[in-house]
């Protein structure tokens, strides 16, 4: 079934990308000065809703925006519409790849709205309006600076630091780039999903995500590890038994920021605060769990307080046994987006060879190397020579691909089993333990620096 459907894309995702495209470019030209082209592309983004329940407001929306006429509110139904799009996008896929695995999926419950309106969020509009406005080729130094006060009052609003601190990053890369106008390439597609979210996130009466805790015992299948020259998250995927006998998909993260300096296997030394979450990585245990807040989306907010490592267990056996049988959650709304799904799967019985994994049929599944972390043991060349692989099935650049977190391979000429969070304690690998060793001297000297600014 996995073969199949790396033959045959869903009904309808070419066109459907095509006019994501077609609205991206628009975004970059900028709304102030729409063209007869970027008119056509826009009348078809309202056309593709007729219909819907959006019909209406993206109609409105659309003739306004042509006519010249640019509120925050037609701002908000374009956002929803590009949203729109991409979610159908995902939507097809996940339901492809859930039927080509097996998974069953629980349905989005939904949410409250937000009971108050926060001032905060008009500055975030007005800012966003203006970058709509001008376009990505428009943005000047001073426009990606304005960025600046909005984000300040996003910050010291805890209800809002969430989109505080989309709009503290798109801000630093405008300001990293501008004049804009200059660059020979714009990521339109990133900077229009960035620009996508934060409006949507910036809406009064937005509903929330509610979460509710749970008691269990959770078992790693692998973690997926994000670094950036600020700041370093291990993202573990895995399965949570509850009491009544359920077994859902779940992934959980843990974060800590950090210096550019700090790479590797050293930045494992900046989530020393969770000394339960490493052990569980760096020793393969389960976690038992109690009162752990899960959102709908499957998120676990991890609690250290609420987590106690248990008994040993193999990431490749629980897999085997229980993965088919887990109930996934569905994305929530801001996150159904193609580059969004990263699925659990087991994967066996394959040809691993220079394109990707053989699954057989003609079937050739490419695999993500670039995602390999620095901070983990795993390389191409052990996933080059695998029998088995856990990993992450993700939809990019127009293709399905498998992001490694373990792998069955042959090490030093033996058979064994590598997992990215091995190093979770340290490397146990010589050359690498000796590198980090060193290395590690900087993270020590940075925290006893800043241990005694803290203390002044």
């Amino acid at each position: 079934m996995l073969a199949d459907l790396l033959r045959t894309p869903p009904a309808g995702l070419d066109e459907t990308m095509a006019l994501a495209d077609g609205l991206d470019d628009t975004l970059g030209h900028g709304l102030a000065r729409i063209d007869e082209e970027r008119a056509e592309v826009l009348d078809s983004v309202a056309a593709a809703f007729a219909g819907s329940p959006l019909a209406d407001r993206v109609g409105d929306a659309v003739g306004k925006i042509v006519a010249g006429t640019v509120t925050d509110e037609h701002l908000a139904a374009l956002a929803g519409a590009r949203a729109g799009l991409l979610g159908a996008a995902h939507d097809a896929l996940l339901t492809g790849l859930d039927g080509a695995l097996g998974r069953h999926r629980r349905p989005w419950p939904g949410g409250d709205g937000l009971a108050e309106p926060a001032p905060a969020l008009a500055a975030a509009r007005s800012w966003l309006r203006e970058l709509a406005i001008a376009g990505w080729r428009g943005v000047d130094r001073d426009l990606a600076g304005a960025g600046g006060r909005a984000v300040q009052a996003l910050l010291a609003d805890p209800a809002a630091r969430r989109l505080g601190t989309l709009l503290d990053g798109l801000a630093a890369e405008l300001r990293a780039s501008a004049p804009v106008t200059g660059l020979e390439q714009v990521p339109a597609r990133r900077w229009a999903d960035l620009w996508t979210r934060a409006v949507l996130l910036s809406q009064d009466g937005r509903p929330g995500d509610p979460a509710t805790p749970v008691d269990g015992r959770l078992l790693i299948l692998g973690v997926d590890l994000h670094e950036h020259p600020t700041v370093f998250r291990a993202q573990a995927h895995g399965l949570l038994e509850t009491p009544d006998g359920g077994v859902r998909l779940v992934r959980t993260s843990v974060a800590a920021a950090k210096v550019d300096t700090i790479t590797g296997p050293s930045a494992w030394r900046m989530l020393a605060a969770f000394p339960v979450f490493r052990t569980a990585l760096a020793e393969r245990r389960t976690v038992e769990v109690a009162g752990l807040s899960l959102g709908p989306g499957g998120d676990l907010s991890w609690d250290e307080s609420r987590a106690a490592p248990g008994e040993p267990a193999d990431p490749f056996a629980t897999a085997r046994v229980r993965l088919d049988a887990a109930v996934a959650s569905s994305p929530p709304p801001l996150d159904r987006h193609p580059v969004a799904i990263a699925e659990p799967v087991l994967l066996e019985g394959y040809a691993a060879g220079p394109q990707g994994f053989d699954l057989g049929g003609g079937a050739t599944l490419a695999v993500d190397a670039d995602r390999l972390p620095a901070a983990g043991p795993l390389t191409p060349a052990l996933v080059a020579n695998s029998t088995a692989c856990l990993g992450l099935l993700r939809w990019d650049g127009g293709r399905w691909a498998v992001q490694p977190l373990a792998v069955r391979t042959v090490l030093k000429r033996k058979p064994a089993t590598v997992h990215g969070g091995d190093w979770a304690l340290g490397p146990t690998e010589p050359k690498a333990a000796k590198a980090e060793a060193a290395a590690g001297t900087a993270v020590d000297v940075l925290r006893e620096r800043a241990g005694k600014l803290l203390r002044k």
